[in-house]
């Protein structure tokens, strides 16, 4: 989640514009902003063709995997709008923090949701593909369409009520030094519910996952086959495992260690932290279209109806398809 700043009453005080001046400074001037911009740009295009083409498949194949993709990909979207436009360029770059302090804390409830969704939707999707593997005729009965649509519906609908408390969280620029209890309570909660607590469930189904395909593989004297859902799992939980860790360790030392508000080193930390967490919100569709045949070819559909359906300039100039066929005949004396 990218900290923005928060505003309260005490903002708009002398007391608040004193405690500016005592802010450690950023040390990495303009870069978050064209970082930001440049994968908003880049991350939100991609992000809604992958929506588009996961649907396609979820529609057709009837498959849950295809599903639980299609609401990742659906909360990396708003995770997008919510954490890197309005969160930061919108609050931070374009209306330089003199939002009022109601808007911040609604945003803050909102990025909560979208990080919250995002997150635990990837576990139902490793849960999903450990049933899967590992049991497969019960998956067979308790897997089906409309089955994982009321899930991801409830999921979104319980990451909205776990993103509220949130509502008074306080970015670490601006912590009491130390930190109140609230503080460290919210901290604390989201370090546990959005990387430990999701990370341990992805190392221990990813685990079980690769020793029932090295037991197969004994048993069958070949390679294990592996389905690309089942690939496709194994890589998306690595690079959330390795992109959020940084993050993760500075919200802990902001609590323990030196205050991001007081020193600079953990000032720039939680700046490069930030910024990596928030790639992960752009990788997926690369790691779709490099594992998966059947994405690259539906993305392959969907651009060629996208480009026959779209702005045609000159099209007057273009006969019908039917006409051409009937030209010999125009031009032949009756």
């Amino acid at each position: 989640m990218f900290a923005v700043p928060n505003s309260t009453a005490e903002v708009w005080t002398s007391k608040a514009a004193w405690l500016e001046q005592e802010r450690s400074p950023c040390m990495v001037g303009i870069v978050p902003i064209v970082y930001y911009s440049v994968l908003l740009g880049l991350g939100l295009p991609v992000n809604i063709l992958t929506a588009v083409a996961m649907f396609r498949l979820a529609t057709r194949t009837k498959k849950s995997s295809y599903w639980y993709l299609l609401a990742l990909t659906t909360s990396d979207i708003l995770t997008q709008v919510f954490i890197i436009f309005m969160g930061f360029l919108l609050q931070t770059a374009i209306l330089a923090r003199a939002v009022p302090g109601a808007f911040i804390h609604t945003i803050n409830v909102l990025e909560f949701t979208a990080n919250h969704a995002s997150t635990w939707i990837t576990v139902l999707l490793s849960v999903d593909r450990y049933v899967a593997l590992c049991h497969p005729l019960r998956y067979r009965t308790i897997s089906y369409p409309q089955r994982t649509r009321k899930i991801i519906a409830a999921v979104f609908a319980v990451a909205l009520a776990t993103g509220i408390p949130f509502y008074w969280w306080l970015d670490m620029w601006r912590d009491a030094d130390p930190p109140t209890t609230l503080d460290m309570a919210l901290k604390w909660v989201h370090c546990v519910t959005i990387y430990f607590l999701p990370s341990s469930i992805f190392l221990t189904t990813n685990s079980i996952i690769i020793r029932k395909l090295k037991q197969r593989r004994r048993l069958g004297g070949g390679q294990p086959h592996m389905s690309r859902t089942t690939a496709l799992l194994l890589a998306e939980t690595t690079v959330f495992i390795v992109l959020w860790a940084p993050r993760t360790i500075v919200t802990i030392c902001h609590l323990y260690v030196a205050s991001v508000k007081r020193d600079w080193r953990m000032h720039l930390a939680l700046d490069i932290a930030n910024m990596v967490a928030m790639l992960n919100t752009a990788l997926n569709f690369f790691l779709y279209y490099f594992v998966s045949q059947t994405f690259r070819r539906t993305v392959g559909e969907v651009l060629r109806a996208h480009l026959r359906h779209g702005p045609r300039h000159g099209s007057a100039r273009l006969p019908h398809p039917g006409l051409t066929a009937l030209q010999p005949v125009a031009g032949t004396a009756l």
